[in-house]
């Protein structure tokens, strides 16, 4: 439940962040919201990453579908992956999941470590 919680605090916060800041304040939010909810590393590192992975993805597929794909296709021939528009958008989500999941992780490493004597 918790990490559900995680997932859907991190992408609609990202979202509203991402309307007024710059792209990486998903890192932050997804480091905020780990702060709040403590996982284990591996488990908000998959949270901040799947967030912010089909977040970007479904907004870059929307995207990608209202400008007929031109975009996606100019921009991938320009980085030598090809005119296919599908696979940037994936590019665009895995860039965006693995610097949210890096943010998240963060969190979990600075929170101290509980000691057992």
């Amino acid at each position: 439940m918790r990490f559900i919680l995680a997932l859907l605090l991190i992408a609609a916060l990202s979202f509203i962040a991402g309307l007024y800041g710059p792209w990486w304040t998903i890192a932050i939010v997804a480091f905020l919201v780990m702060l709040l909810l403590p996982m284990a590393a591996g488990r908000s590192f998959l949270a901040g990453f799947l967030a912010i992975f089909l977040l970007w993805s479904v907004v870059a597929f929307i995207i990608d579908v209202k400008n007929e794909g031109y975009l996606a296709s100019q921009v991938g021939e320009m980085f030598g992956l090809g005119s296919t528009s599908l696979l940037m958008v994936l590019v665009t989500g895995i860039i965006g999941g693995l610097v949210s999941g890096l943010g998240a992780m963060t969190a979990t490493f600075l929170r101290p470590a509980k000691r057992k004597y």
